[in-house]
């Protein structure tokens, strides 16, 4: 049986953008990364146009043509206007990204939500291999999700499934303590959204709010293992909200594995403090959704993107 073709993946991120060229088993062949253009559409379509370039020559020097691209970015492509919406870096909002990137680069590109590739990676060879249904979460400065069914990732009719971070806090706590209503207000307009509790300032914001410390997120979970008692507790409510919005998920999809991703994964505590909370939310009488770190990393995303192509992954000339 012949190998598998080689698969080049794109992420866009809010701080880098980074290509990669997958051999047919997942190895990396190629990773390079650049900063991220801030604010300007035109210079990040140039960076991703000459990371792509890079893969082209790389694949040139093994014999192989040009492939079509997988692109992993915030936000997804309205399928009303075709125009990138609900992006957190707002400016690819309103834009013709994916019209704009089939033009720069001449070929065939599939470009999906980033929390969604991430979804694919990690159910294709990562943390959640084997699984039926992958909902995975990104904790970074945002917060997304993304649903992978059977390796692939599922958009639904309007493109949103797995945008978990735009609900509210489900069950808030009004205790003056927690002080969850209305909630803070997020960036899409609403006030209460997950996002608002769950991402890595935000984590940070609700520890300021209580002791009145400015740390950010890393550096109060390393108070926390020194034993600082108000870290641990800012550390606790975050766990507590991290459990309902999860046991959320859980009443709905029921998922086999939840994976982790972005910065806030890294923190090894999550993954004993949430599942012995989650239960008290979850309608049923045992939780077997395991809840593990991504495998992969912060390469999932870009992994996720080409495997968008796995089923063609041959030059761009031959695809349909």
């Amino acid at each position: 049986m012949a190998e598998p073709a080689p698969l080049i993946g794109l992420d866009l991120g809010g701080t880098k953008i980074e290509v990669a060229v997958l051999d047919g088993q997942g190895r990396f062949l190629l990773r390079e990364r650049r900063p991220t253009p801030q604010g300007d559409y035109a210079a990040t379509l140039r960076v991703m146009g000459e990371l792509v370039a890079q893969a082209d020559a790389h694949l040139a020097a093994m014999g192989v043509g040009r492939l079509p691209v997988g692109v992993a970015i915030p936000g997804s492509i309205s399928p009303n206007s075709g125009l990138i919406r609900n992006a957190n870096s707002t400016v690819l909002n309103g834009k013709p990204l994916l019209a704009d990137l089939q033009a720069l680069l001449a070929r065939p590109v599939r470009l999906h939500n980033d929390a969604n590739c991430l979804a694919v990676s990690e159910a294709i060879d990562g943390a959640g291999q084997g699984a039926r249904l992958v909902f995975a979460v990104i904790l970074g400065t945002g917060v997304g999700a993304g649903i992978a069914i059977g390796g692939r990732d599922w958009l639904g009719c309007n493109a949103v499934a797995g945008e978990w971070g735009h609900n509210p806090l489900p069950w808030p706590r009004t205790a003056s303590a927690w002080g969850e209503l209305p909630g803070p207000r997020c960036w899409c307009g609403l006030q209460g959204c997950i996002e608002t509790w769950l991402s890595g300032p935000a984590f940070a914001a609700d520890h300021a709010l209580h002791t009145g410390q400015q740390l950010a997120a890393h550096d109060i979970t390393a108070a926390m293992r020194r034993g600082d008692a108000a870290a641990r507790a800012s550390f606790i409510r975050y766990c507590d909200r991290l459990a309902r919005a999860l046991a959320h998920v859980i009443n709905l999809l029921d998922p086999e594995v939840i994976v982790l991703g972005g910065g806030m994964s890294n923190v090894g505590e999550l993954y004993t403090e949430v599942p012995q909370r989650w239960g008290a939310w979850v309608f049923s009488d045992e939780v077997r959704t395991r809840l593990l770190p991504a495998m992969h990393g912060d390469s999932s995303g870009v992994r996720g993107a080409a495997w968008l192509w796995r089923d063609q992954a041959t030059p761009f000339s031959s695809v349909p």
